[in-house]
């Protein structure tokens, strides 16, 4: 059952897991579709009655994959989520929300995240020449770890690293103030005017809209802030300070 009558006759909705494809989705309501008396006490204490209820469908270590949807949660909150889990053996691996807090909230925690642009709030952003819409920027203020994925329908802006085994898929740019080490893409809607920017750019492999790149097997003796971006021969990287968006193939 998705939802049981409360006391006035009306529907509230539930907390459901559901098994798909390998995984295990936790689904929370919508919060347009909840009444506002339904706390996030009241959802924590049916995602608690799902996990303790007898018959459990799913075997050890499946991973876990959050839907969040318009919720907003807290690191503390998504925490517990992970604890409870693990109680369980289960394991949180991502997490799927339309609001950019809840997303800031997963990476800064170490989960990957992939936001989810809702219906309406996408704008047409003076930043992206193509004029694409696009969400807001999400801003990322903390490290990501290997195993870590963040996908957002904008552009992303880290201020620290991004270690190898961990990836950036943005629609608008990827902007990282540290040591870029994992995946990044850009323009992954096909958007080849987007650009990556990094204060160390030492990638396992970038891609801008249908255009890979990978780092060069001999490294650098120095590191400068660069840009890399889509030229008429495929992408080229570019001192930061040497950088116009004029190289820019149209």
């Amino acid at each position: 059952m998705s939802s049981s009558p409360d006391e006035g006759g009306a529907a509230v909705p539930q907390v459901r897991f559901k098994g798909e494809d390998g995984r295990l989705l936790l689904l929370l309501p919508p919060e347009v579709d909840t009444p506002s008396a339904l706390t996030w006490a009241d959802l924590w204490f049916q995602f608690k009655n799902r996990l303790g209820a007898g018959e459990r469908f799913w075997q050890p270590n499946t991973p876990v994959h959050l839907m969040a949807r318009d919720r907003l949660l807290d690191g503390r909150q998504l925490q517990d989520i992970v604890n409870a889990l693990a109680e369980v053996q289960l394991q949180l691996k991502r997490v799927y929300t339309s609001r950019r807090q809840t997303a800031v909230a997963a990476a800064t925690a170490g989960l990957s995240v992939e936001q989810q642009a809702p219906v309406g709030q996408l704008t047409l952003q003076s930043s992206d020449p193509a004029g694409q819409a696009l969400a807001e920027p999400l801003y990322i203020q903390s490290t990501l770890r290997s195993g870590m994925e963040v996908r957002h329908p904008g552009t992303v802006i880290v201020l620290g690293d991004v270690n190898p085994g961990s990836s950036i898929i943005a629609d608008g740019d990827v902007l990282v103030w540290g040591a870029l080490r994992g995946v990044a893409q850009a323009g992954a809607t096909g958007n080849s005017r987007c650009m990556i920017m990094a204060l160390r750019l030492d990638p396992t492999q970038i891609r801008i809209a249908d255009f890979v790149a990978r780092a060069p097997e001999t490294p650098p003796s120095q590191y400068y802030p660069e840009v890399a971006y889509v030229a008429s021969d495929g992408i080229r990287i570019a001192k930061a300070s040497d950088f116009s968006r004029d190289r820019i193939v149209p």
